[in-house]
């Protein structure tokens, strides 16, 4: 069994999730007490959110590079981040290390694709909505089209992510303004797929919320890492 290394903290709270579904994924395919083998780096996500309001973008690169370093050095056979947003970084901390980083996006494009899904709607933070980082990957390799809610949706999913899910809050009322953006989009674009491109989204909005179809990315992202684990 490969080991996965992880670069997790943002937030803790999906980190976790990773966690559960590396573990249980493994267990699934293996049976037994089998559990993965995994070294983790976690971050102190304040630090990282105030970076990311602030634009220092150069400066993440540096502290996730030299966490990827750190888990490559640790024998680490490949690693994930685990998050989407902090993907806009991967093409600088990927020149840092030897090791494959396992991109979310592609992972997620992969899923789409088997299920020939040609357009999407995708929420994530406002800089995976509003920036190319993510949606290109999927345009470009994929041939998927890409549709992101308005921009003061947007300002709406952002906040709810940062105040409230990524502290662990979960409320009716935040359920619902997603629900609603979700609503608007499948009626003007004629859609049924969302992305849940943020990984703490699926602590907010799942199938039994909707009757769109959600690919999770925390999930997704997580099984490819067991996939890679087992080869």
């Amino acid at each position: 069994m490969k080991k996965i290394g992880m670069i997790g903290g943002m937030s803790w709270e999906s980190t976790a999730l990773y966690y559960k579904e590396i573990n249980e994924a493994i267990k699934n395919e293996l049976g037994s007490l089998h559990s993965a083998r995994i070294i983790l780096s976690s971050l102190d996500f304040k630090v990282i959110e105030e970076l990311q309001h602030q634009n220092k973008w150069r400066e993440m690169a540096d502290i996730l590079s030299e966490e990827a370093l750190c888990l490559q050095n640790a024998k680490a056979d490949f690693i994930i981040i685990c998050t989407n947003t902090m993907h806009k970084l991967l093409p600088q901390i990927q020149k840092n290390i030897n090791i494959p980083i396992l991109h979310i996006a592609d992972a997620t494009a992969q899923n789409l694709q088997k299920n020939n899904i040609k357009k999407v709607l995708l929420l994530g933070t406002k800089f995976t909505m509003s920036e190319d980082f993510y949606k290109n990957i999927l345009i470009n390799d994929y041939k998927i089209e890409v549709i992101v809610p308005k921009a003061c949706e947007q300002d709406i999913i952002h906040r709810i992510i940062y105040e409230e899910l990524c502290q662990g809050i979960i409320k009716e009322e935040s359920r619902e303004q997603y629900l609603s953006i979700m609503r608007r989009i499948k009626e003007e674009y004629e859609l049924n797929d969302v992305i849940l491109g943020c990984t703490e989204i699926t602590m907010l909005i799942q199938e039994k919320h909707t009757q769109m179809a959600l690919y999770d990315t925390t999930k997704i992202h997580a099984l490819k890492a067991v996939q890679e684990s087992l080869k």
